[in-house]
């Protein structure tokens, strides 16, 4: 959690010192682990969490050195209920579809405080109440296998004005079978996202 903090902090401060080198200041809010989404593209959503996420985060200008001018986005997402919070940075690809619409696909990484590596419920020789308390923990947390994870993202945006954009957001955090051998239960996330370009 105090790693969560740090990063938290210094999203904060990017925020409110480096506006001059961000493009845009992010805010958005999220329901926390959501199935739908991952049952249409079997990305393995748990569905045990609950609350609701609040994102706080920047993006950089776009970077033209790289194919399709991508921006650099780093963010904290924050739940409700303090679960699993996690912090996030990578590249988004803005596509313009009209003058206003676009949609954005993304990729990252991203460090979480959730779980990675819940005991095992069937041990031999736990107590009744050891298995209940294991089982309740399975019951109502997501075990990522890793803390560090990938961070696809999509988003649907239009551009109210030049300063003034939303987005319809979804998030997935999971270790892809990459960072972790086993378990790959993910979080998806899906919301709404303010953007205020500088």
């Amino acid at each position: 959690m105090r790693k969560l903090v740090a990063a938290a902090g210094a999203v904060v401060c990017l925020a409110w010192t480096g506006a001059a080198q961000a493009a845009d200041l992010l805010v958005g809010v999220y329901a926390h682990d959501v199935t739908f989404i991952g049952e249409a593209i079997g990305s393995g959503a748990a569905g045990r969490e609950d609350g609701v996420d609040l994102h706080l985060g920047l993006r950089s200008d776009p970077i033209e050195a790289l194919w399709g001018d991508p921006q650099a986005h780093a963010f904290i997402s924050i739940n409700s209920e303090n679960t699993s919070n996690f912090v996030a940075a990578g590249l988004s690809w803005p596509i313009g579809i009209t003058d206003r619409l676009y949609v954005r696909p993304g990729l990252g990484l991203a460090y979480t405080d959730g779980e990675a590596g819940l005991p095992p419920v069937n041990e031999p020789g736990l107590t009744p109440d050891e298995v209940a308390r294991r089982l309740e923990l399975y019951n109502t947390r997501i075990d990522f296998g890793s803390k560090l994870l990938f961070q696809p993202e999509l988003s649907l945006g239009y551009e109210f004005t030049e300063r003034f954009a939303a987005e319809l957001s979804w998030v997935h955090i999971s270790n892809a079978q990459i960072f972790h051998q086993g378990k790959n239960q993910g979080l998806d996330e899906a919301g709404v996202r303010l953007i205020y370009s500088y």
